[in-house]
């Protein structure tokens, strides 16, 4: 499976018009198209920061949507006066325990190690980081996009609520900075969203 992300970073005043936007217009568009699985989105309101990632089946199916869906990040572009930035990612590992429902919050975790080691990386994902969080309340799904090309990872843990999520900040700064310690990885950025759309139908790789 993989996955394209797209980040924008709009006047938070204007960010309920964006969700609005891609709820309305770019997800209908863009869950039709062959292939697709599914499309979520990530905001900030203290920022304005927006992160919308589709899901794909194949690698091919991505690539054959990049005209339709560039056009559709263009118009928003012009919209709201954003440069959106494009990335795309292998979707290494996804697992739900529970429906994520309204009030669902992320953390999502940006990384990179040399592009040798990432198997590695995701093995050890599966094997020690997932059974914690299973055990934390408030858990609901977790995810991890890699890119093979340069090593870069991101992983997205979600909960049922602000409130869950907030309970787990001193312990989970604990645990990811022993993992990338013992794999060599370097913490890029670490940042805590709303989710405010989770329409992904990717199936579980776990």
């Amino acid at each position: 499976m993989y996955a394209r992300s797209t980040t924008m970073r709009v006047r938070p005043e204007t960010l309920d018009d964006l969700v609005a936007h891609i709820r309305d217009d770019v997800m209908p568009m863009v869950t039709h198209l062959d292939g697709c699985v599914g499309l979520s989105l990530l905001t900030d309101r203290q920022t304005g920061r927006c992160i919308v990632t589709s899901a794909w089946e194949t690698d091919s199916a991505m690539h054959a949507s990049a005209e339709r869906v560039g056009a559709s990040r263009r118009r928003a572009a012009e919209m709201f006066g954003v440069t959106p930035e494009v990335q795309e990612w292998e979707i290494a590992v996804l697992h739900r325990a529970h429906r994520a429902g309204d009030g669902a919050c992320a953390r999502v975790t940006w990384t990179r190690t040399a592009p040798a080691n990432l198997d590695r990386v995701i093995d050890a994902y599966r094997e020690s980081l997932m059974p914690w969080w299973e055990e934390t309340p408030g858990f609901c799904s977790n995810s991890l996009m890699v890119d093979r090309r340069d090593g870069r990872c991101a992983s997205a843990v979600v909960f049922e609520s602000r409130e869950a999520m907030s309970h787990t900040r001193d312990q989970f700064t604990t645990l990811r900075e022993e993992f990338v310690a013992r794999m060599g990885m370097d913490i890029l950025e670490v940042a805590e969203f709303d989710l405010a759309l989770a329409h992904l139908r990717v199936p579980e790789t776990v």
